[in-house]
């Protein structure tokens, strides 16, 4: 489980419903949600209304959604969580660790995306 992070920027962003942390986050203020676009990565957890600060260019800790490979394209699913890009959705990172299960938390490089 990685602790470090390299953030370029990180950017506030109040949030619209609740978030953890470790999690691609929208423009809105939400989860991701399934192969959708992403803002950057919580930080930390917040309830709507609260402003958090979310990593939006450089590395980021995000929590795996299943095992991942070090090299890995990630994106988005359900719940905001990284998992291995097959076939569609937006691309939103590389993963620079593995993840051996849900839950494990690994160092992504961010990467501008688009659905």
């Amino acid at each position: 489980m990685s602790k470090q992070a390299i953030s370029l920027l990180a950017l506030p962003v109040t949030l619209s419903a609740t978030v953890a942390a470790c999690r691609f986050t929208t423009f809105a203020g939400a989860q991701s949600g399934a192969g959708e676009n992403a803002f950057g990565v919580s930080r930390t957890g917040g309830v709507s209304g609260e402003k958090i600060t979310a990593d939006v260019l450089g590395t980021a800790i995000v929590e795996a959604g299943a095992a991942v490979t070090a090299g890995d394209t990630v994106k988005a699913d359900s719940t905001g969580r990284a998992i291995t890009w097959a076939t569609s959705g937006a691309k939103l990172g590389q993963a620079l660790q593995a993840a051996a299960a849900a839950g494990d938390l690994i160092e992504v490089l961010l990467i501008p995306n688009v659905a």
